[in-house]
């Protein structure tokens, strides 16, 4: 009798070992999407500085003519 108890403590425990990885590697997915927005994010928020830099050098060039 025991010895059925002691497995089926290993199983359950077991399961929620399984259950925490897959917790585990579902949140890093998710992480790592929320990284990947957020470097595209970042990339086209600088390539809209560069526009605005370069529309003001052009007024700078296009004033001082």
């Amino acid at each position: 009798m025991k010895k059925i108890l002691a497995m089926l403590a290993t199983v359950a425990l077991s399961g929620c070992g399984v259950e925490t990885a897959a917790t585990a590697a579902s949140a890093a997915s998710i992480r790592k999407q929320e990284m990947e927005q957020a470097q595209k994010t970042l990339e086209q928020a600088q390539e809209k500085i560069d526009g605005a830099m370069r529309q003001m050098q052009q007024r700078a060039e296009t004033a001082g003519q």
